[in-house]
């Protein structure tokens, strides 16, 4: 420690010394060449009295910028200038390299003194030397910046001898507590003793330090692991110990008679670790070599991945309840661990969801799956034949079980179906085949192939004992499939069937319609559009709780319902109120049944109906989402309307809330399987479909295709019905309207006025047929009703008549006696127009008549003559 703090210190004094005099020497170039190059220092030089004019100078620079002398030579060597006087006319040493152009530093040993300094020549404009400059510290003065350091140097010094003392100490101290206070001689001993110990048992014996580097390898040890000889201190992982093994003792974790391979020896591994034993983090691990078990272990070995292959297929196969993705399950788990090739081939039935038949002579190929590319194996979707008996696959079906092929390359059976195609197999290299019939519940479904070729060994005949027990799996989740299939499909059919074929003829509504059932099944989702007396449309958007046949067809009987009630012209809370009354009796009616049913409370449904006349729609809604308004700019709104109780619920009054549409609004009505979905609440749901919708231009076709393919994903997960409509108005001018006086005198005028508008819009051919209509329902609602009465005609694809009046008395079709003096009108009505009937109002009743354009209805003379009496 001494000895380094010496030579430490020197090093100090050594390196403050060099730092000192390369100090010197840059200071002193500074200063030359900033006098030598200063402004008229060249012009002194050439002056009569040089001395005069540079010594003044000279002396004030050194002073200013601390250096011990400057002076100037004149191009001959000789000092103009100096600080001693004494030396001014004396020739200096060693200034030729300047007097030759050339500026240097140097530490000068001579007269007058011994100094660091720079020599720098000074030049007239032409670039001639005229003179030069020197500038210089003492080197007497450079050693006092050493001095001056040296108190520091020793203390420095001093401190660290110290310190290492101090360290030596407690060093010595630590020694004695690791080695418990024994000796060299103690220390020796012991290690000799457990070393010869170590070395001669017959086990192997590894120890790792926390770091997982090897610090102990035993003889033993270094046989069964055949451990380099430059083993110690290098990782574990460096030692090539194998994957398995190398992972045990990079765990660090404790393990008891683990049976490791370690190439062609079977090995029982014992870990502990040594931090409960010591301080020092650690792991002893033991070898013993039990290659006698080799053979049962590797049977054991064998066995067991053969129970995990079956169970992961069983976790693989039958995810989803689709055929063919669980025929392509089968494959991929059997590639490549089993088999370098499989195909799977299907009934045509089975793929269609029926009941699979006894023809089985024609599959399907719906899977395939290589570990290769470029095989000469039939595509998936060809049809594959099994018509020759003498194949392996027609053996298979013939005995129900499997046929094990284990030379394809000898056996000529399999040749016969494809004598060209097992050619081509054999050349690419395909070698061994097990084919399996595919059965579930006595019935063959299919067949499944599987192939081995160049690289891979031939199938034994433990092999098929696998492949019979992965394939009776795949052919349960397959026949689950199937059946589910074939359920699906009828569902979906029935539920079709139930929902609206087509949209219904009307010219105030420009609609777009979608249903999309769900990936598990068929939902209640239900829309409807239905036209409405005075060209006004009810629009409905309807969810059923459940899935499934039975809320296919709940849903059908509440579509039934509206369609019912909406034929009676109800206002839309009032026909929400029907339905919920029918809908609670329903329910009361199937809640003792034995079998389960989808309950109809909690379902949902918003009935809309827009009027084409004043652009207002009329919306009630139970339980079901406000739609969504989208208005000719393009703004997308969330009308607040009010919302009551589902279907079923019963003790609450339905509201209903008013909509101004102007015309070529959207409206949007949807259901939620649309908004809602796996990570997206509601509220994110509608703002997607706010910025999805938010598009002036789009037409409701348009604005359906962009719903669907921004927010469902291929196969949702609930149902989803969605209706877009855009409003139309009715002109101005096709709309007629008088107000009648409660007198029958009045009956006349107005049936003129009607007739000069008719004449108006072209209809004369209509004008009889129409004021023998107006006539009569005019005189019933002024002799029956009462004020006020009102006339309006409608012209569209149809004309309307209708006439309102503040009584709720409602006209009846009856048959009148021959004796009875009235009750013929509205028969005549009823014979003139194409439909005709009644709607109730806030106050009052409105008896409407629809004509057909375009043609004259002739009512049958003899029944009107029956009726009349004559």
């Amino acid at each position: 420690m001494l000895l380094l703090v010496a030579v430490g210190a020197a090093a100090l004094a050594v390196q403050g010394l060099y730092d000192a005099e390369r100090s010197a020497r840059d200071r002193s170039l500074a200063v030359a060449e900033a006098f030598a190059h200063a402004p008229g220092t060249a012009q002194a030089l050439r002056a009569p009295e040089p001395t005069a004019r540079l010594q003044p100078k000279a002396e004030e620079v050194r002073k200013g910028s601390g250096v011990d002398f400057v002076s100037v030579l004149d191009k001959h060597g000789v000092r103009l200038t100096d600080r001693e006087p004494g030396l001014i006319g004396t020739k200096a040493q060693g200034v030729g390299r300047a007097l030759a152009g050339e500026s240097f530093t140097e530490t000068f040993h001579g007269q007058p003194t011994d100094a660091v300094r720079a020599v720098v020549p000074v030049t007239d404009p032409s670039r001639r030397v005229v003179g030069v400059v020197t500038a210089g510290i003492e080197y007497a003065n450079v050693g006092e910046v050493l001095v001056r350091q040296l108190p520091v140097l020793l203390g420095t010094a001093a401190g660290a001898l110290v310190l290492a003392t101090g360290g030596a100490a407690l060093v010595s101290r630590r020694l004695l507590r690791q080695t418990h206070g024994l000796g060299p001689a103690e220390m020796t001993r012991m290690y000799e003793h457990h070393d010869a110990v170590l070395h001669a048992v017959r086990e192997g014996v590894l120890i790792l330090g926390g770091d997982g580097r090897v610090l102990l390898a035993n003889d033993e040890a270094r046989r069964l692991l055949d451990l380099p000889r430059d083993a110690d201190r290098r990782q574990v992982a460096e030692l090539g110990l194998g994957p398995r093994l190398t992972r045990l003792l990079e765990a660090g974790e404790t393990a008891s008679d683990e049976v490791i391979r370690a190439g062609d020896r079977l090995l029982a591994v014992n870990i502990r670790p040594t931090a409960p034993y010591g301080d020092a983090p650690g792991l002893v691990a033991t070898f013993r070599d039990t290659t006698e078990l080799l053979a049962l272990s590797g049977q054991a070995e064998l066995a067991r991945g053969r129970l995990s292959f079956l169970y992961e297929a069983g976790m693989r196969i039958g995810t989803t309840l689709d055929v063919r993705r669980t025929a392509e399950e089968l494959s991929e788990v059997a590639v490549p661990r089993m088999a370098d090739f499989v195909t799977v081939e299907l009934l045509d039935a089975v793929l269609r969801g029926e009941e699979p038949t006894s023809a089985v002579r024609e599959m399907r190929r719906t899977a395939l799956r290589t570990a290769h590319t470029g095989h000469p194996l039939q595509p998936v979707g060809e049809v594959i034949r099994f018509v020759m008996a003498d194949t392996p696959m027609a053996a298979a079906l013939r005995r129900g079980k499997a046929v094990l092929v284990p030379d394809l390359r000898t056996a000529q059976d399999w040749r016969a179906r494809d004598s060209g195609g097992a050619e081509r197999v054999l050349d690419y290299g395909i070698h061994s085949l097990i084919t399996v019939p595919l059965r579930a519940r006595g019935v063959v479904l299919g067949m499944a192939d599987f192939w081995r070729g160049a690289g891979s060994p031939r199938f034994e005949e433990e092999d098929v004992a696998v492949a019979e027990e992965l394939v009776a799996r795949a052919a349960v989740a397959i026949d689950n499939a199937r059946r589910y299939t074939r359920e699906h499909t009828m569902a979906v059919t029935l539920q079709r069937s139930l929902l609206p074929v087509g949209l219904p003829e009307q010219d105030v509504l420009e609609i777009a319609s979608r249903y999309l059932p769900a990936r598990s099944g068929v939902g209640g989702d239900w829309f409807d559009v239905i036209p409405l007396p005075g060209f006004r449309v009810a629009l409905v958007v309807g969810d059923i709780v459940g899935h499934g046949m039975q809320a296919a067809v709940t849903m059908g009987r509440l579509r039934t319902a509206v369609l019912n009630f909406s034929s009676l012209d109800l206002a839309p809370d009032e026909l929400l109120g029907h339905l919920d009354e029918m809908v609670t009796r329903l329910d009361s009616q199937t809640a003792t049944a034995d079998d389960d049913h989808v309950p109809l409370t909690g379902a949902t449904c918003l009935y809309a109906v827009y009027d084409p006349v004043c652009g207002r729609c009329t919306v009630s809604r139970a339980g079901h989402l406000a739609p969504a308004v989208v208005d000719p700019e393009g703004r997308v709104t969330f009308p607040d309307l009010p919302l009551s109780p589902p279907l079923g619920v019963g003790g609450h009054p339905f509201e209903t809330g008013e909509l101004e549409l102007p015309e070529g609004s959207r409206l949007v009505l949807f259901t939620d399987g649309l908004i809602e979905g796996r990570g997206r609440d509601v509220d994110e749901g509608l703002a997607v479909l706010a910025s999805t919708v938010a598009d002036a231009d789009r037409t409701p076709e348009e604005t359906c295709r962009a719903l669907v393919e921004r927010m469902l994903p291929e196969r949702p997960a609930d149902d989803v019905a969605l209706l877009v409509a855009r409003t139309r108005r009715l002109k101005p001018s096709c709309v007629a309207t008088w107000d009648v006086p409660f007198d029958v005198t009045a009956v006349p005028r107005v049936r003129g006025e009607v007739s000069r508008r008719l004449t108006d819009w072209g209809l004369e051919e209509t004008a009889f047929a129409t004021e023998l209509i107006l006539s009569e329902l005019l005189t019933n609602a002024i002799r029956y009703g009462a004020p006020p009465v009102r006339v309006r005609l409608l012209l569209g694809r149809t004309l309307v008549c209708e006439v309102s009046d503040g009584s709720n008395t409602s006209p009846r079709l009856r048959r009148a006696a021959g004796t009875d003096e009235g009750g013929r009108g509205l028969f005549l009505v009823s014979q003139f127009a194409d439909l005709w009937g009644t709607r109730y109002a806030a106050r009052g009743k409105v008896i409407w008549a629809e004509q057909t354009l375009g043609r004259v209805v002739e009512p049958d003379p003899s029944v009107l003559f029956d009726v009349m009496g004559l």
